[in-house]
């Protein structure tokens, strides 16, 4: 259900806005994203497991309330990160 650590380096260089970026915004949605797919297919062979929806859910509000900071700090920077990630808003 988690992502691998090559994954995850391959999102943070993909998405790091300078070298050594491991915490800008753009690299913590990224994440989220993909933890988010990877729980959602979990789902939906595991419909019963409730204890890790909880979990989805908390990754869903946290990457909003990161997509919400992008928008209000710089709305070219939120549109270019919603379509690299393919997410609708």
């Amino acid at each position: 259900m988690s992502i691998t650590p090559e994954r995850k380096s391959a999102l943070i260089t993909e998405y790091a806005t300078k070298p050594g970026d491991t915490g800008s915004p753009e690299v913590q949605v990224a994440i989220l994203t993909e933890r988010i797919v990877n729980l959602t297919e979990h789902f939906k062979t595991n419909k019963k497991d409730n204890h890790s929806r909880r979990g989805l859910l908390a990754m869903v509000t946290q990457r909003r309330r990161l997509l919400d900071y992008v928008k209000k700090k710089d709305e070219a920077r939120y549109q270019d990160l919603i379509k690299r990630l393919g997410l609708r808003r």
